[in-house]
């Protein structure tokens, strides 16, 4: 369960009253932070059996973005241990098995009529808007991490925008701390409650945006830019934070990354903001976009900061 106000780690650097400490962790964040989507790139062999080596790399770029992609030869093995042993191997093993995953608790994701007509867009080949994943989760279970393994591409498009909610959370602070506390309300944002022919399938969800986990302090981001999807509390101070988040995702901001994962790769991630771009498959050629992804309660191991 996240909490907004933690005590086990009252030091965070995410309170607005730790300002010395939250200096010194915005410093050590922006020293070598990535550039380009190739610096979060590692080469590995089997994403099911990876080398210890392998292993340090991607937890050094995940330790500094929230997220690391990797690329293997494993292309077009529909393999769903190739995501279910890579979590393993990074302390993931709580599965979100949402009502939309497969009876394993990992999701295919493809077009898909049956959903998609019912309004669950990541089942269709339009675009998705930024969000993090299972933003109409209870604040008690949310989705702390995600992978991304990617069976086959589309023969154009299903490109993904990355951005590490870390930056978010800075970029609000330094422009105006009065926007994390507005975000940071158990109620600055609400999901409306999710009917299908009469029937409630989902109650509605309210909670807040940044939100800490009590035991490590790190910092978990909930948020969905789609407008049918989420309810903002009217008060100036939360409509001054969601414009300013809105205008920072569709800026060119350097710290977004930007990258169509081919086959045999994978997104390993402390649920980043992500979006994606709309895409065509060819069935004549056999290019039909195929993702494996598999969301946790569990925070990627390693990644926990010591907070001081």
């Amino acid at each position: 369960m996240h909490s907004t106000a933690p005590s086990l780690y009252s030091h965070s650097p995410f309170l607005l009253e730790n300002e010395v400490s939250y200096q010194r962790w915005r410093h050590g964040k922006l020293n070598d932070y990535p550039v380009t989507t190739e610096d979060l790139i590692v080469e590995v062999t089997d994403p099911r059996r990876l080398s210890a080596a392998e292993i340090a790399e991607m937890l050094r770029i995940c330790h500094k973005t929230n997220m690391v992609i990797y690329a293997s030869p494993l292309g077009k093995q529909e393999d769903k241990a190739i995501p279910r042993r890579l979590g393993e191997q990074f302390g993931l093993h709580r599965l979100d098995s949402n009502s939309l995953a497969d009876d394993d608790g990992i999701t295919s994701l493809q077009v898909a009529p049956g959903k998609s007509t019912r309004g669950y867009i990541p089942y269709s080949n339009q675009r998705l808007l930024w969000h993090s994943d299972g933003y109409y989760n209870p604040p008690e279970h949310p989705v702390c991490a995600f992978i991304l393994h990617c069976v086959m591409p589309a023969a154009q498009g299903g490109e993904n925008e990355l951005l590490d909610h870390d930056m978010v959370y800075m970029a609000l602070r330094d422009t105006n701390p009065e926007f994390i506390r507005a975000l940071m309300a158990p109620d600055a944002m609400t999901i409306p409650a999710n009917t299908e022919s009469g029937t409630e399938v989902r109650p509605a969800q309210a909670g807040p945006v940044f939100s800490l986990a009590p035991d490590t302090g790190t910092l978990h981001m909930r948020y969905t830019a789609r407008t049918r999807s989420i309810v903002w509390k009217q008060d100036t101070l939360t409509q001054q934070a969601v414009a300013f988040v809105q205008e920072l995702l569709a800026g060119d901001t350097p710290r977004i990354f930007r990258h169509r994962l081919a086959a045999g790769q994978g997104l390993l991630c402390n649920n980043v903001l992500h979006n994606r771009t709309g895409f065509a498959d060819d069935v004549d050629t056999g290019q039909v976009r195929l993702i494996y992804r598999a969301r946790y309660f569990d925070r990627i191991a390693g990644t926990n900061r010591v907070l001081r």
